[in-house]
C-alpha cells in the first residue's frame, strides 16, 4: 500500500492505518521497522522533472578497470546523477543525468571525458512505453504474478510555472517524510495554513508536477534480487508496437525507446526485474522470437553505485 499515493490529507498514516484496519501508532511503528530492515528506502514525493523545464538522459561510457573508483566518484559527485550502475559489459557504468538544457548536459559530459580520457555516450528517451511498477511484497514464486503495472499515467513534458508557494511547498516534499501524524505540518508557516498548504500539494499532482507521494522500496529485499538492462535493436516503423508489447510484461519496471549512438545500433530499453535470472531469460527468449529482435544486448546489474533522487533548487 505505501508504494501507493499517501492520502493527502492532515493525517495521512491515520487515514490509511483505517484503511488497512489497524491504528496509526502501529503502522508508523512497522514502517520504522521496514526502513530499519532497509525493505522501505524512504517515503518522499516522486517528482516529475519534465514539468520542472529539466532534460535527462542515459549516459553509458567504457570505463577501465583502473579507472573505475576516480570515475565513479566524480559522477556520484554530481548533484544531477540520480542513478548510477556498474554492468556486466563492454559498457560497463550507466549513468542517468539530469540539467536545465540539453546544453548542459553536453557540457558536463564533455568535461568529464576530458578529465578521464572516457568517451560518455549520451541517450536521451525519445518515447515512453512504461515508467514504473508496484513490487510484490507476497513472497509469490514468480514475478510474472506479482509484479504490477502501472503504465497508464506517463509523465507530461509541458513545463509547469510555479509560484512562491508552490515552490516553497514542493521544496519542503524533497525531503523524506517524517514518521509522524502530521508529516505536512513543517510546510506551514508564513501565511500558509494546513489547508492552504493540502491545497497547494494537490495542485501540483493535478498539473503533473508530483506523480505520487509514496514509498521507494529495495526490490531485492523483497526477492527481487535478479535483474538486467535489455537493449534491443528493433525497426523504427516497428518500434510503438514492440515497445507497448514489451512494456506489457509483468517483469519490466521501465520501458523506453532511446537515442542510439556510433557502434550502439540498440533503440529499445528495458529494465527487468525477477526472482531469477532463468525467469527473466524465459521472458526475453520469449519475447525475442514473437518479435523478431535479432539483435540484443543484455547487461546484468554488477553494482549499485548510487540512488538518490535529484533535489531541485526554486
Amino acid at each position: 500500500m505505501l508504494q501507493e499515493d499517501l492520502p493527502i490529507c492532515w493525517k495521512p498514516f491515520d487515514d490509511l492505518a483505517r484503511y488497512l484496519g489497524t491504528d496509526e501508532k502501529t503502522l508508523l511503528r512497522e514502517i520504522e521497522e521496514l526502513k530499519e530492515m532497509g525493505i522501505i528506502r524512504r517515503i518522499s514525493a516522486f517528482i516529475n522533472y519534465r514539468s520542472l523545464g529539466r532534460v535527462s538522459t542515459l549516459v553509458a561510457a567504457h570505463v577501465p578497470a583502473d579507472s573505475l573508483h576516480a570515475v565513479a566518484e566524480a559522477v556520484n559527485a554530481l548533484d544531477n546523477v540520480s542513478h548510477n550502475y556498474l554492468r556486466q559489459h563492454h559498457y560497463n557504468m550507466w549513468f542517468t543525468l539530469q540539467a536545465a538544457s540539453v546544453q548542459n548536459i553536453d557540457l558536463t559530459l564533455s568535461d568529464l571525458s576530458g578529465r578521464f580520457g572516457i568517451d560518455f555516450h549520451s541517450l536521451p528517451v525519445e518515447r515512453f512505453f512504461k515508467l514504473e511498477v508496484r513490487f510484490d511484497a507476497f513472497g509469490e514464486d514468480s514475478a510474472e504474478t506479482g509484479l504490477m503495472r502501472d503504465v497508464t499515467q506517463l509523465p507530461g513534458s509541458e513545463k509547469v510555472e510555479l509560484d512562491e508557494n508552490q515552490k516553497r511547498v514542493l521544496a519542503g516534499l524533497q525531503k523524506e517524510l517524517q514518521l509522524v501524524s502530521q508529516p505536512f505540518d513543517f510546510m506551514c508557516g508564513a501565511g500558509m495554513e494546513s489547508e492552504d498548504v493540502l491545497g497547494i500539494i494537490q495542485g501540483l499532482i493535478d498539473k503533473g508536477v508530483i506523480r505520487r507521494i509514496a514509498a521507494v522500496v529495495d526490490y531485492r529485499k523483497l526477492g527481487y534480487t535478479a535483474n538486467v538492462m535489455f537493449a534491443g535493436q528493433v525497426p523504427q516503423d516497428r518500434i510503438a508496437w514492440v515497445g507497448e508489447k514489451l512494456a506489457e510484461s509483468p517483469i519490466v519496471s521501465h520501458c523506453y525507446e532511446r537515442r542510439t549512438f556510433e557502434g550502439w545500433p540498440y533503440n529499445l530499453f528495458a529494465m527487468m526485474h525477477g526472482r531469477s535470472m532463468g525467469e527473466i531469460q524465459n521472458v526475453i527468449n520469449k519475447f525475442t522470437v514473437d518479435e523478431k529482435i535479432d539483435a540484443f544486448e543484455l547487461l546484468p546489474t554488477a553494482k549499485e553505485l548510487k540512488k538518490q533522487p535529484v533535489k531541485y533548487n526554486f
